[in-house]
């Protein structure tokens, strides 16, 4: 009788340890709520939530826009859950002819056919070009970078192609180039 008591007990014991077990997962497997548009007005919020992981809050710093200026020559956005950072997106305004050099990494990157120099990797994306404009021409400098480890594994590069092509246009447009 003891032991089929101890056999129930242990079971019991089980049973409530796999729910609780259950109930932490859920609670670990909830997005944190994203704004509508971030990262200077340029993502949704359904284009950022594959990087996003899990966590309960979201803190998005950075301006409002990529405006660059020779007086404001950079601007950076930062988005993190639970003050752990998952997404940065930079743009830098540089002197026309200063040549934009990255270091080499492993594994190495794939060509990104966008501007006048493009790479993908599976964390990121950066492209270079240069604005020629009527009043003003520079060079600019885009990146974007995330946390993947969320994603299933092979799609990070497909997705930071989209994310770049969309910010490019937006920063383009944002910064004056070609316009």
């Amino acid at each position: 009788m003891r032991s089929a008591r101890t056999s129930l007990v242990l079971a019991v014991s089980l049973v409530a340890a796999a729910a609780l077990t259950g109930c932490a997962q859920e609670k670990k497997e909830a997005a944190p709520q994203l704004p509508e548009r971030t990262c200077f007005g340029v993502f949704t919020r359904s284009d950022l939530e594959p990087l996003m992981g899990y966590g309960d809050t979201v803190e998005v710093s950075g301006p409002v826009d990529a405006r660059l200026t020779v007086q404001r020559p950079g601007a950076t956005c930062n988005v993190y859950v639970d003050g752990q950072g998952r997404v940065l997106v930079s743009a830098t305004r540089r002197p026309l002819g200063q040549e934009v050099h990255w270091p080499p990494t492993d594994p190495a990157p794939d060509p990104l056919p966008l501007g006048d120099k493009g790479n993908v990797w599976q964390t990121g994306a950066r492209v270079a070009l240069t604005c020629k404009g009527p009043q003003d021409s520079f060079e600019l400098e885009l990146g974007l970078s995330g946390s993947v480890e969320h994603m299933k594994p092979g799609t990070s590069r497909a997705l930071f192609t989209e994310l770049m092509t969309k910010y490019l246009e937006s920063a383009k447009e944002q910064t004056g180039c070609g316009v």
